[in-house]
């Protein structure tokens, strides 16, 4: 005690060391702890990756059945969604070359019976786009086939517009098969107007059709309330997919009424034997609703390959 009387500074520093030499030590010890567990981790992951390395990549017998079941359920399934799509589509009942004219005037005559009961005027000479055949027959039995598919998909479309009570239809075109004609090549459409959809196998392969189109041109001429519900059941049609490609629509009035003719109300005209009484309202007069509208679309008919 007396020692630490005499050397106070001394005796001061002796402690102050004691205190960091013993923190410093409780801090290695907690640093010392951290990397314990941190090499134990590492080594617990090091171990599993080469556990996992060494292991036969291939599957066992377990694993290699449940592939075998999901491919199966999968399947199961794909057919199942194929079935679906077929009934989207009209059916293709095989067809003389022959068989298919007496069928197209057939269709032909359903068709301008259907216009006259629903007072649509149809352009003359109206074959459903289908003109060349009403003299010559299909180039083969195959294109027959296909020819009476697009026959009944172009008479669908047709019933829609015609119960629609459009006012007109002005042109209806369609775009020719790639084998509709024998004697002369086809030319080679445009890579936008293309009437099958495929996809390339890896490796470069093309890969099976799936997917064909026939596409046609038609313009009619009705009331807005007429082409909305035109539209609205071709995008929601039963039976046959159609696909609007491209839409042009053209007011009939392109401009509005005069600002001087709409300035005032129209007057009410009183005479000695009208009974008009003074100060009833005058008839309204509409400025736009009752204008009708053209309309120009290229629409797609799907059919499935598959």
């Amino acid at each position: 005690m007396k020692w630490f009387q005499q050397n106070r500074t001394f005796g001061t520093f002796l402690i102050g060391f004691g205190v960091c030499a013993l923190l410093m030590v409780t801090l290695l010890y907690w640093r010392w702890s951290a990397w314990s567990k941190a090499r134990q981790a590492f080594d617990q992951v090091a171990a599993e990756r080469k556990r996992l390395q060494h292991l036969d990549p291939f599957p066992n017998d377990a694993n290699y059945g449940k592939l075998q079941d999901y491919v199966e359920k999968y399947k199961v399934t794909l057919d199942k969604f194929k079935e679906a799509l077929k009934t989207e589509v009209v059916p293709a009942p095989p067809l003389a070359p022959n068989e298919f004219q007496s069928r197209l005037r057939l269709v032909t005559i359903a068709t301008l019976d259907r216009a006259r009961t629903n007072n649509v005027k149809l352009p003359d000479k109206f074959e459903l786009g289908f003109d060349e055949f009403t003299t010559t027959m299909p180039a083969g039995g195959k294109v027959a086939l296909l020819l009476g598919q697009e026959l009944t998909q172009i008479q669908k479309l047709m019933n829609i517009l015609l119960d629609a009570k459009v006012d007109s239809v002005t042109s209806l075109h369609r775009t020719p098969l790639p084998d509709e004609r024998r004697a002369s090549p086809t030319p080679t459409p445009s890579p936008n107007i293309g009437r099958k959809v495929a996809t390339a196998k890896p490796g470069g392969t093309p890969a099976a059709i799936l997917i064909e189109r026939n596409i046609v041109d038609v313009t009619f001429k009705a009331a807005p309330s007429a082409a909305r519900k035109i539209l609205n059941e071709l995008a929601s049609s039963t039976g046959q997919f159609f696909i609007i490609r491209t839409l042009y629509v053209h007011n009939e009035k392109d401009k509005g009424p005069p600002r001087e003719k709409m300035a005032g109300p129209t007057p009410v005209q009183r005479g000695p034997g009208t009974g008009a009484q003074p100060g009833a309202a005058a008839p309204l007069n509409f400025i736009v609703g009752n204008e009708h509208v053209e309309v120009s679309a290229t629409i797609e008919m799907l059919r499935f390959t598959f």
